[in-house]
This record gives structure tokens, sequence and C-alpha cells, in this order.
């Protein structure tokens, strides 16, 4: 096999700072037995530099309002991984549709919270694999293994209250970084 088969893309990193973004390859993709990149530091400035994803598209370097937008993104977590055929799904485009989207995301996690309170555990291996049949996509969120062991209502009800939590600390830092 030809070692060049595999093509290695490199990720773009953005200093809010300076207001520009650099492309880098990971240290793993160079050395792979690195288990971990370093992290990148802009060229300009030294300030650690955001891992925006492949499927971003930098700003024009003097659009500050746009540039405000990205950092309140990156934030909250949203950034712009994906594998580069599908892009990175959903991209709120202001402040005021990044915490409608957050909300959102809360209110479907509260309903699969609900579905934890309320589910009948299975008591035996029969009774387990109709729950999966049933349940399947709510239970291997939460385990990946739950076709093959029991997932309690209190592992289910745990990390959904993990996940909205998540989701709070988002909205507070997002509604408090008010400009």
């Amino acid at each position: 096999m030809c070692r060049y088969a595999m093509t290695v893309y490199k990720g773009h990193y953005a200093c809010f700072n300076c207001q520009k973004t650099f492309k880098r390859r990971l240290l793993k993709d160079i050395n792979r037995d690195t288990l971990t990149s370093a992290e990148a530091k802009c060229p300009e400035c030294g300030n650690l530099m955001a891992n925006m994803g492949l499927d971003f598209k930098s700003p024009a370097k003097n659009d500050d309002k746009q540039w405000a937008h990205i950092r309140d993104l990156y934030t909250v977590g949203i950034t712009f991984h994906s594998c580069g055929c599908s892009g990175p799904g959903y991209i709120p485009q202001d402040r005021k549709a990044i915490i409608s989207y957050l909300e959102k995301v809360r209110s479907e996690y509260l309903k699969s919270l609900v579905f934890w309170r309320y589910r009948i555990e299975p008591e035996n291996k029969k009774e387990r694999e109709q729950d999966f049949q049933k349940n399947g996509a709510h239970l291997w969120t939460v385990n990946r293994n739950a076709f093959k062991e029991t997932v309690t209502n209190q592992e289910g009800i745990n990390y959904w209250i993990r996940k909205i939590q998540e989701v709070e600390e988002r909205l507070t830092i997002i509604k408090a970084d008010n400009p």
C-alpha cells in the first residue's frame, strides 16, 4: 500500500486576539505514537488558538462582529468539526440563535430525562431484549453496550442530568457575555 494513500487534513485554528486563522497538522498525524496533540499557539501573539475544525471558514480580519460571533460559538462548544463530507451541521448565525438553539437542545434533553424517570427496568434477559427492541436508541445513547448489559434508570437519569447541566452552563455563559 502506498504510504501517501491516506490524505492528512490540516485543522483550522483561530486566534481571536489577532483575528486570524492558521491551518495546522495534528501532532498525531506526524507521529502516530503520540496520544495527544500539542496545543496550538498563535505564531503572531503567542496566545492559544481555538481548534475550529476542518469546515471552518474564517471571516475577514476586520469583521469584528463576525469574529465576536465565532468566539461566542466557540465559547459554548459549537465548532466546525466533521469529516468534511457533510459539513458541521447547524451553526447558529447570531447570539439570539445560539440561545434559541441551546434552549431547544435543553428541551430535548429534558424529554430524554422524562423517559428514564418513567421507564420500567427489565428484570430478566427476555425483558432486557424486549426493552432493547423497543427503546434501543435511548439505551444506546447512555451505554454503548446496552444490547449486552442492563442499563439502569439511574444511569440514564445521571447521564441526562449531566447533559442538561452542560447546556445550562453554556446558556449561562452566552447570556452573561452580553456585548
